[in-house]
Order: C-alpha cells, then structure tokens, then sequence
C-alpha cells in the first residue's frame, strides 16, 4: 500500500507544503491542520491507548507547517504554533482515505451464486462454513471476509442441542437481548394455541414476505442469526435478498423514486404484550458518506405519512416497486434449512424470508438471535493485522 503514495515536501516563500500522489492522479495537497490533527507528541497523545490528550477541534484554523522532512517512512513535522512531531507515513497513507478499513460490500443478485452442480463461469460459492473450524484463525478470517462483502453466512455441521446458537454467535459479537428474549424460538403454533403466541407473524405458518427484522427499534438489531434444529416439513424455505442489489436497479430505473426513499420518513411500530415500540426513519439507510447500507423494511409494521396527494402517490408507487423487486426470484436466493445449518445475515443490509409450511407434517423448530453489527468488523481488522493481511 505504501509503494503506491508518493509524498513530497514544497518549501513555499511563506510556508512549507507537504504533498501526496497516487499514480496516474494529479498531485494533492494535505492541508497543515490534517497533518496537525494526528500529532504523536506524548503530551498530546496517550501512546498505549491512542487516544488524544487533546481536543483537536480548538486548534487555530490558521495553523502553517514550518518545517518538514522525509526520511525513510518516517515524517519529521514543525508547526507555526511551535509543535514539533514525528509521523509514519504508512499510517498518514491508512488516514488519506476516509473508509472503516473493511472490504467493500459486493451487491448480488440470485444468479451470482452457485446453487447446483451445474455452474457458470461467473458463478461463486455460497460463503458456506463448517462450525468446527472457525475456531481457526485463517477460516475464521475468510467467513468475515465474506460475511462483511456478501452481508450474510450459512453454516453446517453445528450443534444442534437447544441454546448452541448462543455459543455460535457469541464467536461474531455481543448478544443483543430484546422483548423476545436472548434467543427467540420460531416454530409452527398449533391454531388453537395460537392466541397465546400472538405478538408475531412468524409464530404461524404462513408465508413470511422479505423483510428485515425490528425496524421499529433504535438502532435496529444489527446482525440476526435463525439455527435449525428440526425440520420435518415439506416447506418453509428460507429467503435471502440483497438490498444494495434491489435498491441498485431501482436507482438506476426509477431516480426520483430512489431519492423519496432515503429522505420521506415512514412509521414503524410493534405493539405487543410486553413492549410498545416506534421508530421513524426512511425506508432506505445511508451512512455519513451518503452511501446506501440497508434498509429498514416491513410492510406489515410500517404506514404512510401524511404527504401531499402529489407526494402520497409517488410515495407509493415507489415503495410499490421496491417490493416487488425484493421478491423477484431474480433477487431471491432460496433454500431450506436442515438441522446443524445455521444462516447469520446483516439484519439492516439483507432481508430474510420464508415460504409457508403444513405444521402437521411434522416439527419446524429454529432458533434465533441478534449480536451487534460492528464487532464482526473488528474481528476482521484484529485479523487483519494479525494474520498481516493487506487491507
């Protein structure tokens, strides 16, 4: 990564400029502040914790470099209000970009995937793990990897004893309890006990439509992960789509549409027994680089606001055309889970569904559980660095 910045020093009549290149792009200019901002001076910074001793943002705005010079990959730095520091140039390279220092997440389609025996050049594996080896490092490393690009994992090979979920997800993050539960169980409710098991959809065996899981909840919960352990019915596949796929082509068809969607906030609500809870956000989520990372979506928990007659219609016919691109089988990867597999997908990212069952065929029985989005990431850059893996 270092070979491909090439860094300079410009003395200038009144000050000294410190610039940086890609190949092939123009040459950039790093502002002193920047530069300043990243100080190692102890006074300024805690070394064993990297944490500033300072606040930064009381700097003076008019700050100049004075002095500046290169020597191997370290960057000997003077400042117009009398600082002098050392820098590496290997971590101002990591700083130049404005990223979480993951892999970029790939957007996919039904047909990306290799779904049987027969399969085309462009096909890929489905990011498949044996349980009993991601106590490994180097396997470990490569299911982040996918789960962080492909936003979901399916595993085999798990046990399949009541609560093993909690062991499997606590190897990716933190358990995230909620008004179900530290697991929840989902599984076919008889009609005439039904009643008692009323606060959700998913106690029943009909058909549950793609949707990601809790919108109502701030935040959302980030990852879920549903473990099998019986499956005696002829149904009750599960469903896997791809938001950053789905939300991709209406961007491309429909711009206006798209635009309504990350801006127009919509209600999401749950009531039940135990918790009344209500969130209202837009249907599509970005981060703080307007960069679409999932969606919050549930038809059956969310209602229109109060728009313009105009504004209504356009409203609705968008979200009319999300939904029905979330469940074109060109989108729709579906399978059936079997006992010992487990499937764990980005909650915010990946909507999940399930085609409906006949409960008296048999038991259906899985498991569920949610851990939080971001410790998968840092799991991925401990590795990272660990394994010395190149970002």
């Amino acid at each position: 990564m270092m070979s491909a910045y090439t860094f300079e020093v410009r003395p200038t009549p009144t000050r000294v400029e410190l610039w940086v290149r890609m190949p092939n792009q123009t040459p950039t200019y790093i502002p002193a502040l920047w530069l300043r901002t990243r100080s190692e001076a102890p006074e300024e910074r805690d070394l064993s914790t990297r944490q500033r001793l300072i606040n930064p943002h009381l700097l003076a705005t008019d700050l100049e470099l004075t002095q500046a010079l290169i020597s191997g990959d370290a960057l000997r730095l003077q400042f117009s209000d009398g600082l002098s520091t050392t820098l590496s140039l290997q971590r101002l390279t990591r700083d130049l970009t404005l990223d979480d220092e993951c892999p970029q997440s790939i957007a996919w389609r039904t047909a990306d995937w290799q779904t049987t025996e027969q399969a085309t050049q462009v096909q890929r594996p489905l990011p498949r793990y044996d349980w009993r080896t991601l106590t490994q490092d180097e396997p470990f490393f490569r299911a982040l990897t996918d789960f962080i690009q492909y936003g979901f994992l399916l595993l085999h090979d798990t046990p399949t004893e009541p609560s093993s979920i909690l062991t499997i997800a606590r190897r990716f993050g933190y358990l995230r309890e909620t008004n179900f539960g530290l697991l929840f169980d989902v599984h076919s409710i008889p009609p005439s006990e039904q009643a008692d098991f009323s606060d959700d959809l998913a106690y029943r065996a009909i058909a549950l439509a793609p949707h990601t899981d809790n919108p109502y909840r701030t935040p959302v919960p980030g990852i879920q992960l549903l473990h099998c352990l019986e499956n005696q019915t002829d149904g009750g596949y599960s469903t896997l789509v791809d938001s950053l796929a789905v939300c991709a082509h209406l961007k491309t068809e429909d711009p206006a549409g798209y635009a309504l969607l990350t801006t127009i906030p919509l209600r999401f609500e749950y009531r039940g027994s135990q918790a009344q809870l209500v969130n209202v956000c837009p249907v599509i989520e970005q981060d703080g680089r307007g960069q679409m990372i999932g969606v919050h979506f549930s038809p059956r928990l969310c209602d229109l606001p109060l728009l313009d007659e105009a504004s209504t219609r356009r409203l609705q016919a968008a979200l009319g055309r999300l939904s029905s691109l979330f469940s074109d089988p060109s989108y729709e990867l579906h399978f059936k889970l079997m006992p010992g597999e487990l499937m764990m997908f980005d909650n915010n990212r990946v909507l999940h569904g399930r085609t409906a069952f006949d409960p008296t065929q048999g038991n259906r029985h899985l498991q569920g559980c949610y851990i939080d989005r971001d410790t998968p990431r840092s799991h991925y850059r401990r590795l990272s660095q660990q394994l010395n893996r190149s970002l």
